[in-house]
């Protein structure tokens, strides 16, 4: 229902390319999406922005709750993603999860820009961590 071309003409993510990429969503074509697992809704949630042919995807805590293997997964789907020349703006917790896909990285204490700069920078931020983000 979403689908659509991209800003520019192309229909790069189509119904075909997404079950490649989501081969679990595949699986479960059946299944209704009330009866997929958090991780599948996850997955689907995304499958569906992807068939808009976006330039951006916002992605709001796309791992929060579910389980490790699953998020990996979810981890591995974004730097796909990411690869394909989408822009993503990520707004996570897992510090060491978004600055592996991210080029730049910014942490905002209510609205105001603590940081900004690449994961490697914000690495060595250790004091800034340990207040922020609790590592």
């Amino acid at each position: 229902m979403a689908a659509r071309v991209g800003p520019n003409g192309p229909r790069d993510w189509t119904y075909e390319r997404v079950l490649e990429t989501f081969p679990r969503l595949r699986e479960r074509l059946s299944l209704g999406g009330q009866q997929l697992s958090g991780g599948e809704q996850q997955m689907l949630t995304i499958s569906r922005a992807l068939m808009t042919n976006p330039t951006l995807l916002i992605l709001d805590e796309a791992t929060e709750g579910l389980a490790p293997l699953i998020a990996q997964e979810i981890w591995r789907i974004i730097r796909a993603v990411r690869k394909t020349g989408i822009a993503a703006i990520i707004v996570d917790k897992n510090f060491a999860a978004v600055s592996a896909v991210t080029d730049r990285n910014v942490i905002l204490v209510k609205g105001r820009v603590v940081f900004e700069g690449t994961g490697s920078g914000l690495r060595e931020k250790t004091e800034l961590l340990r207040q922020h983000l609790g590592i």
